[in-house]
């Protein structure tokens, strides 16, 4: 993946009324605080001081630089003194940005000694972030708020952690997803409004012909083919004889990610239904894709696709691993319910415990030549699942927090990537609420994503966010899905 260029602006709460000396002060304290939190090692992406607010118009200026500023990927309110929230309005009525309403102070405590008047001036977080929280309520921006000494480690890792979901808000309103084929057949939870998910999310989905990809896999020259063959030589264990089919399978690689970057894709979906002209399902191609930070999704399924792409920018730089996942079968044994997720062939090997293995099997559906795939099992860690449902004029955002495992049996036949879990709060029920809340199959799981950095990804795109947790109860979550419909079929009228 590119290193993404991102920056956040400081944007500071004053005004005129308590003369320049203190202004001027106001300005020094914020500097220092932004300098600070840049080099505490705790953001993933700079803070650059921008602005001390005063009045209407520098409001709408600054806002409106923010909104044409690509590299700016939200902003972060703080006032210092009193703010009067009105001069704020027009602003923030123009904000197409994420929004972090950051809530401190300059000092950790009370100066026994030194508070004054004028100290008690300078220093109003604690009445002048109320009256901008009464605006931000009051407008219903989406906003995220942040409390707590800005020194403080966990309360940087807070802004931090929003910061990569702003992030991914950014990567999905410049995000393109190429098509080859359309979904699988009469498959109903891959379909979706794609001028829907433009309008929302900013994706452009659309479709180029496999007979296309077919053509690019062709023109591969053997000097591509020969070096891509010596890097999986040094990244994996080559664990057949079939150099051939490996070799087909490096040729679609570098065929997809062509036509991928040829135009501007990061993610793309295609289907064992339509091959046209091809040899091989892409199996090790696309896990490889993915390992570079392509989203994908199988099946025709675009929305996975796209989740998996946000999530990988949102997690990029960590070492957990993010990969488009589909639940396959269960175990069963009573008190040790586990869930088994895979694919035919496409699991990230970010996500992989030990040393990947390169291996050519029969796929068995299809109809095409056996594909060489990347075989291995994923690692233990807490991780979630996410899920893009489209529930008819509006979309659902659906995470289930997950524990991973290593697989409790070795399953020597079974020749694909794997990862087992336990879902929250257990299988019985875990399922039972994915499914009364319309989960598909088909998910990106992370160990790098948190749910909460997905629920404020949610919030920048005003999209529903439901949760199942340790505490997740089924009636209770029926109830709240029940009332959460009302409500969201409201705001749509």
């Amino acid at each position: 993946m590119q290193k993404m260029e991102y920056k956040f602006w400081f944007v500071v709460g004053s005004q005129f009324l308590y003369g320049p000396e203190t202004l001027a002060q106001v300005e020094k304290d914020c500097r220092t605080m932004v300098d600070s939190m840049n080099q505490s090692g705790n953001l993933p992406f700079p803070v650059i001081y921008k602005e001390i607010i005063k009045t209407n118009e520098t409001a709408v200026q600054v806002i409106k630089e923010a909104n044409y500023d690509d590299s700016c990927a939200g902003i972060i309110t703080f006032c210092h003194t009193f703010s009067p929230s009105k001069l704020w309005i027009n602003g923030l009525n123009l904000l197409q940005k994420p929004w972090l309403h950051f809530h401190t102070q300059f000092n950790r405590t009370i100066p026994n000694e030194e508070i004054d008047m004028d100290y008690m001036n300078l220093h109003q977080s604690a009445h002048g972030d109320r009256e901008h929280g009464f605006i931000g309520a009051r407008m219903r921006s989406p906003r995220k708020v942040v409390t707590g000494y800005w020194q403080d480690d966990d309360v940087q890792q807070s802004i931090g952690s929003w910061m990569r979901a702003a992030a991914g808000v950014q990567e999905s309103r410049n995000l393109r997803v190429m098509r080859f084929g359309d979904n699988m057949r009469s498959v109903a939870v891959t379909e979706g409004d794609k001028v829907e998910a433009q309008i929302k999310f900013g994706w452009q989905v659309n479709t180029w012909p496999v007979g296309e990809l077919a053509e690019q896999i062709a023109a591969v020259n053997d000097a591509e083919v020969d070096a891509l063959l010596r890097e999986y030589e040094e990244k994996y264990t080559i664990a057949t004889s079939d150099l051939e089919s490996i070799r087909y399978q490096a040729r679609e690689e570098i065929a997809i990610k062509q036509m991928l970057d040829r135009e501007g894709c990061t993610a793309y979906s295609n289907t064992f239904e339509d091959l046209y002209g091809m040899r091989q399902l892409p199996g090790l191609a696309s896990q490889r894709l993915m390992e570079q930070g392509y989203g994908y999704g199988g099946e025709g399924d675009w929305k996975v696709a796209a989740m998996t792409r946000i999530c990988k920018v949102i997690g990029s730089g960590m070492s957990g691993g993010t990969t488009f996942m589909e639940d396959y079968t269960y175990d069963l044994t009573r008190g040790k319910e586990l869930s088994l997720g895979s694919h035919m062939l496409e699991v990230c090997p970010s996500v992989a415990l030990e040393k990947p293995r390169i291996e050519v099997h029969p796929l068995g559906i299809g109809g095409k030549e056996p594909p060489a795939r990347l075989v291995f099992e994923g690692h233990p860690g807490n991780a979630v699942v996410a899920c893009l449902i489209d529930m008819g004029g509006r979309f659902r955002l659906l995470v289930q927090d997950i524990e991973c495992i290593q697989p409790t049996q070795s399953m020597p036949n079974l020749p694909v990537a794997r990862v087992m879990w336990k879902p929250m709060p257990d299988l019985k029920t875990g399922a039972k609420c994915w499914i009364i809340a319309g989960g598909a199959h088909h998910t990106t799981l992370s160990y790098d994503v948190t749910a909460d950095q997905l629920r404020d990804f949610a919030r920048m795109m005003e999209m529903e966010f439901v949760h199942i947790t340790k505490d997740t109860v089924p009636e209770e979550l029926e109830e709240k899905l029940l009332l959460s419909d009302y409500v969201w079929r409201a705001r749509l009228k």
